[in-house]
């Protein structure tokens, strides 16, 4: 191997190859929670010719290699092997082109999503997801993990913001398809195969994004519904009265919002507390107009007996307080010893329902779990998260309870954090064995020697 380290050196210099000790600890494992893992050496490119020649030349060692951006995913996917090199994308973080004209932006894979955000921003217009980890997550992350978050009700998942890839492949091959066009009807539309695909397939290098227009003003509420049926007739209404304008739709049962509240020291948003609460975004041309909508809206929708209270944010900071509430998840892992999350998809009229049946046989099984639900529910996603102390650390048999009721109500045993490690066991209760079996075909034709992320998503 030192012949090997010493051909990566010649690469991408020698402040490109970190190992042994001097691997950072955050480059061993990601937020997952995975056990770290020591890889043989840190390689930190700067282009996407520097990829390449790595690539190659992991190839000519048959040395795998497992693609790491921000580190902020929860499935695992991130997590290094010990007999291959971590490949971090932290130095390739230009944007390199913001067109207006044409609502696009050109950028290198570790470009965080704020740093995109702003530049979006700056040039008046939006990128059509959002989530807590933006700060240090990557575009080439969330690309090769099809990440959501908020945004996903009006503008859909990441894949949806995505025109233009450039890949490499296991081979060093560089797949150049940053086309800007809406419109590309040239057969296989390649670059889907990577999107989602958790860098099994190839490295995402540059990204062309699809931008949107960003609203004038944006109205934000808190609703409190008295059950889940009425959080799906709210939805509808909104839907309904401010079409294509509905940016967030946030569902929050009870127990997230006690369990917020005491966590951040916050205030009991209503005069008393609801079995459930939407928190609710949406955007306009005109501040006054909007919020005059919103609150005819919403007051209907309480003569209807759909709410039962509804707060609309009265400026920016209030906005923010709101969305505080929401935002607890990143106290998970400080009041979780530890948290056993789930990412779930479902049909919407079945969420209550698989809700209800998850909480009555954990409720069977381990008496006084807590566990919280809350979710992008106006997509379809729903998140539970379990306390390990409180069911005596059994992670794996609640991961069975959970996801047996997913295959049950024919949901996703993933909405948007992708399969990586942790849900591996579990993926074929959303494919079948024939989709399975397309899914290697497809790895086997692009990285035979299966170098890419090994042992993730699923084996082969």
């Amino acid at each position: 191997m030192s012949g090997f380290l010493a051909a990566l050196a010649q690469v991408v210099g020698a402040d490109g190859v970190q190992t042994g000790d001097a691997i950072p600890p955050r480059h061993r494992t990601d937020w997952s929670g995975a056990a770290p893992v020591q890889p043989l050496a840190l390689v930190r490119p700067r282009s996407t010719e520097q990829v390449s020649a790595v690539l190659a030349l992991c190839t000519a060692h048959r040395v795998p290699v497992v693609p790491q951006g921000g580190l902020t995913g929860l499935a695992g996917a991130a997590v290094p092997c010990e007999q291959g090199i971590a490949l971090s994308l932290d130095r390739m973080q230009a944007i390199e082109a913001v067109d207006v004209r044409a609502a696009t932006l050109t950028c290198q894979a570790g470009a965080t999503v704020q740093s995109v955000q702003e530049a979006a921003a700056a040039a008046g217009l939006q990128l059509g997801v959002d989530w807590g980890a933006r700060g240090s997550a990557q575009i080439g992350g969330g690309i090769a993990t099809n990440a959501g978050g908020n945004g996903v009700l009006q503008f859909g998942m990441m894949r949806e913001q995505v025109l233009g890839l450039e890949v490499v492949l296991a081979s060093g091959e560089v797949l150049p398809m940053l086309r800007p066009m809406l419109k590309n009807n040239t057969g296989y539309d390649l670059k889907h195969w990577f999107i989602g695909a958790e860098g099994t397939l190839g490295i995402v290098t540059r990204a062309v994004l699809r931008l949107r227009a960003a609203p004038r003003a944006r109205a934000t509420a808190l609703v409190a519904l008295p059950h889940f049926e009425a959080a799906l007739e709210l939805l509808a209404r909104l839907q309904a009265d401010f079409p294509g304008a509905l940016s967030a739709y946030e569902l929050m049962w009870r127990d997230f919002v006690a369990a917020s509240l005491a966590w951040q020291e916050l205030r009991e948003p209503f005069a008393a507390p609801h079995p459930f609460v939407a928190l609710i975004d949406v955007g306009g041309a005109e501040e006054g107009a909007l919020q005059s909508a919103l609150e005819a809206a919403l007051g209907e929708a309480m003569e209807a007996g759909v709410a039962l209270d509804a707060a609309i944010a009265q400026s920016h900071a209030q906005a923010r307080a709101f969305w505080k509430i929401r935002e607890a998840t990143a106290e998970l892992p400080a009041h979780m010893h530890p948290p056993i999350n789930f990412d779930v998809s479902l049909p919407l009229a079945d969420i209550g329902r698989f809700a209800e049946a998850c909480r009555a046989q954990l409720d069977a099984r381990w008496p006084g779990h807590h566990t919280v639900f809350f979710g992008h529910v106006g997509d379809g996603n729903l998140h539970l998260t379990t306390d390990a102390a409180t069911v005596g650390g059994d992670e794996a048999g609640v991961e069975a309870l959970v996801y047996a009721e997913v295959a049950r109500f024919a949901g996703s045993v993933s909405a948007e954090h992708g399969i990586g490690l942790h849900k591996k066991p579990y993926l074929g209760a959303s494919r079948t064995p024939a989709e399975l079996a397309a899914m290697r075909a497809i790895k086997q034709a692009l990285d035979p020697l299966h170098l890419l992320n090994p042992g993730k998503v699923f084996d082969v």
